[in-house]
């Protein structure tokens, strides 16, 4: 259960992100209300960062190697990775590099009939990520695997969607998109040294069509392998010398591919986008769908909840109740500023406002029978 401060910064950077434009689809939504980033950060740093502010987050450093930073992407980032991946119910998601398992409880949530596999190639996150999944309950059903996330995971593919979470070149693309399933979608920061492009590269059969995005600064991908407890490799020239020559030459024909092409120019990813809201249109966030998703969020939490909890919850409640009201007097005000005479578009905004106002009674009371 999340204290009042912090359940308050998640309710405002939600609306945030979603007034921002980045925020698109509910399903996410729910995610970020579910999910407590809190428990995806070390103890002993978490009176060190700020939680459910809009930028990265550090989860990892080795004091004695501070190369070693490693952070949670910001809310608006994950926002536009999860997004941009087009994710489905059932879809198969590849994530390259571990996150401290976050994104990948966030990707669960929207994928959750589908496998989750994690490459992550430095032991210690490996270990963190997997206990906080198991934490949050969902270790049975998102894998980490200790491995080169370069490699990808041939042997398990095709993947219908990946998502690489650190820096990336071009070259390195090219044998993941061969893992990718015939309508797959990969979602990567491509780019050389210190700037790259979120770029969004879907397949069709043996056609590869790329949409660049924003430009980002992410670090570059983890990708030591651990040969032994001393031995740690963490270029992909060392990797190759200590691979068998046929291995070794294969590694390096994928990396300079010469079957893939992807196509930039064309404007067909702008006809796709937005699946699969185009499918399902109910995954698209309004002011009805917040409401619902906050209800569903409250009614969970008073099923779940125990005699300890009862005080912090009622707080959140109170938070969540004051955004419904936000909500309700949002509505108020486009019919009363914005000059609306429709007859028929008053009356459903009308009945939209009964409905929240009914609703936020309708808690309110229960909390005062339920929680002494």
């Amino acid at each position: 259960m999340e204290n009042r401060r912090l359940f308050r910064s998640k309710i405002q950077l939600l609306f945030s992100l979603h007034f921002n434009g980045y925020l698109r689809d509910i399903r996410l939504f729910k995610a970020f209300l579910d999910v407590p980033l809190k428990e995806f950060i070390p103890n002993e740093i978490q009176d060190q960062v700020r939680i459910y502010g809009d930028a990265p987050v550090l989860f990892y450093l080795d004091k004695e190697n501070p190369a070693s930073l490693r952070t949670i992407s910001a809310p608006h980032m994950i926002s536009i990775m999860l997004q941009e991946l087009i994710l489905n119910d059932d879809d198969d998601l590849l994530i390259l590099g571990a996150k401290s398992g976050y994104i990948a409880a966030l990707a669960h949530k929207l994928a959750p009939k589908g496998k989750i596999v994690i490459l992550e190639a430095n032991s210690k996150i490996a270990k963190i990520t997997a206990e906080n999944l198991k934490n949050q309950n969902i270790n049975g059903e998102i894998e980490v695997i200790v491995k080169n996330p370069l490699d990808g995971s041939s042997e398990l593919s095709p993947w219908q969607k990946i998502l690489v979470t650190g820096a990336i070149t071009q070259e390195r693309i090219y044998p993941l998109l061969e893992q990718l399933d015939s309508d797959g979608v990969l979602f990567a920061p491509i780019g050389e040294n210190y700037l790259q492009t979120y770029t969004q590269i879907i397949r069709f059969e043996n056609d590869f069509y790329g949409k660049k995005y924003l430009q980002v600064r992410f670090t570059p991908l983890i990708t030591q392998i651990e040969l032994d407890e001393l031995k740690l490799i963490t270029d992909i020239d060392e990797l190759e010398a200590h691979t068998d020559s046929h291995k070794t030459d294969k590694l390096k024909n994928a990396f300079h591919s010469g079957n893939i092409n992807i196509n930039y120019t064309s404007d067909v990813l702008d006809e796709v986008r937005l699946e699969p809201y185009s499918k399902k249109n109910s995954y698209e966030i309004n002011d009805e769908s917040i409401y619902d998703a906050i209800k569903e969020h409250m009614e969970h939490s008073i099923n779940t909840k125990n005699k300890k909890e009862n005080r912090e919850y009622l707080e959140n409640i109170n938070i969540s109740l004051e955004q419904i009201k936000e909500l309700i007097g949002r509505l108020k005000r486009d019919i009363r500023e914005k000059g609306i005479v429709d007859p028929k578009f008053v009356e459903k905004k009308v009945e939209l406002i009964e409905k929240y106002q009914l609703e936020v009674n309708s808690v309110q009371n229960r909390l005062k029978k339920d929680i002494p």
